[in-house]
């Protein structure tokens, strides 16, 4: 085996009280403050909130195990009408509803304490405004939904159990796999129509789902929220998305472990965010485990609201697509990413990939927007990865228009994957070329591949050594 060879390569290859009822559009930048980049700033603004220390049991409100929900509900008020504190869950099983966080609230769960939520869609109106798969919509509200709130927390060492599974929630996505069958709805009319909605630009009241319709609501939402915290909770078997902080700044989720197979069961999705740390967690999922998104096509460029100063770091990946994604909903720009010391062992026992990718930057040619400044380092997987590096403008297809985004910025270093079909696919578009691209310090073994780069200016390669079957090399899209 020859040893890798320290050089630099540089190619050049070519996002509503009353259902019905429309808030006016928010024109960008308006809810914009002054923010400066860069790690050390974002470390520094980022505080978990404090709570007083009372304590409000939900069974002092009526909360019983075959039915909580009021009594949560109470005990959340009380909390919040006396300044503040823990509303806490004992241990048990305990059924509800919908759960609306107010300002200044931590809903804690002991250990052993499970809340159990409906699969009654019902339980989860009336409509809010929300996003769905990015666009705006008025559709079910979240399981745990916080509407305009500062400081509140989900914390504890319990269990919130969806109970989403092929016949509760996940044949919505009219898959067989899922348990769909002829007979049995599914999202794709709603979806389709929500498109539609979104790339005509239908006002946002007149995009009324909801009952009747099919699409999914999301775990945990925190909807233009200040100061947030989830920490030490396991969150399993979510009808889509798990964590999804939707507009909202300085966002903490910590020592969280999301269990979540089902279709779209994506772990964390900030979205529109800024200053978010995800730190600690563990994730096992079918989708992506954790995807900044800022959203799609003509509504994530109208509003406007980027995703910017995300941190990950010390997480460990089970099972998912990407570890972290950056997309495909980011019509409204992603900036200063910045990931630290992941890890996902490897499975003897699967012959699949545990992660699809490390890190994917994915786009269609209709979304616009950017992604600029995202640095990945300290990085060990045993796993089998698909391309432990992609981005792609012809993620799902791609699309027929040219609103390409401009990605620039990537950078990636100390990597150490053992196994990949690819290192590194790299592919903008002839119209729009993906700039700025560092893969350094890396180790990349057992690759079946050659790694690609097509329409890409300025990507450096450097001290990386990719092995395959033919022995140690450093493959470089063709140029020796």
């Amino acid at each position: 085996m020859r040893p890798a060879r320290r050089q630099v390569l540089r190619l050049g290859t070519g996002a509503l009280v009353a259902a019905g009822i429309g808030l006016p559009s928010v024109p960008a930048g308006a809810r914009q403050t002054s923010w400066i980049g860069g790690e050390g700033a974002v470390r520094g603004r980022i505080r978990p909130p404090r709570f007083r220390a009372e304590r409000f049991p939900i069974t002092r409100y009526g909360a019983t195990p075959a039915d909580a929900t009021a009594g949560i509900a109470a005990a959340i008020s009380a909390c919040h009408q006396a300044g503040g504190g823990h509303v806490v869950v004992p241990p048990g099983l305990w059924h509800t509803g919908a759960i609306h966080l107010l300002s200044h609230v931590d809903l804690h769960l002991e250990e052993g304490a499970t809340l159990r939520f409906s699969t009654d869609p019902a339980a989860y109106l009336p409509v809010v405004r929300t996003r769905w798969q990015s666009v705006e919509v008025y559709n079910y509200s979240s399981l745990i939904r916080a509407d305009g709130q500062t400081d509140i927390g989900i914390t504890g060492k319990g269990v919130l159990d969806g109970a989403g599974d092929n016949e509760h929630w996940w044949y919505w996505i009219g898959s067989g796999q899922y348990g769909w069958h002829e007979g049995l709805p599914n999202q794709r009319a709603d979806w389709g129509e929500l498109e539609r909605m979104n790339n005509e630009q239908v006002p946002l009241g007149e995009r009324v789902f909801g009952a009747g319709h099919y699409l999914r609501p999301s775990f945990v939402q925190p909807f233009r929220c200040t100061n947030v915290l989830i920490e030490g909770v396991t969150i399993k078997d979510s009808p889509m998305w798990t964590i999804h902080p939707l507009e909202c700044r300085n966002v903490t989720v910590r020592g969280v472990t999301v269990e979540n197979l089902g279709p779209n069961g994506d772990g964390c999705n900030p979205e529109s965010c800024t200053d978010v740390l995800i730190r600690d967690c563990t994730f096992a999922t079918h989708d992506d485990c954790i995807a900044i998104k800022s959203g799609r096509d003509a509504d994530g460029r109208r509003l406007g609201l980027p995703s910017r100063g995300i941190i990950v770091e010390n997480c460990h990946f089970l099972s998912g697509g990407a570890a972290v994604a950056v997309g495909s909903e980011m019509s409204g720009g992603v900036h200063d990413v910045y990931v630290r010391r992941l890890t996902a062992p490897a499975d003897p026992a699967a012959d699949e990939a545990c992660l699809q990718w490390l890190l994917c930057v994915k786009s269609t040619s209709t979304r616009g927007g950017y992604v600029h400044t995202v640095d990945v380092r300290d990085v060990d997987s045993g796993a089998w990865m698909y391309r432990p590096l992609e981005i792609t403008f012809s993620y799902q297809g791609g699309g027929d228009q040219s609103l390409f985004p401009d990605v620039h910025d990537i950078r990636l270093d100390r990597i150490r994957v053992a196994r990949a079909e690819r290192a590194y696919r790299i592919v903008g578009a002839e119209s729009r070329h993906i700039r700025s691209v560092a893969i350094t310090n890396s180790r990349f073994g057992q690759v079946a591949a050659e790694a690609v780069v097509q329409y890409a200016d300025d990507v450096t390669i450097r001290n990386v050594r990719i092995s395959t079957s033919l022995g140690d090399s450093e493959w470089r899209n063709g140029f020796a």
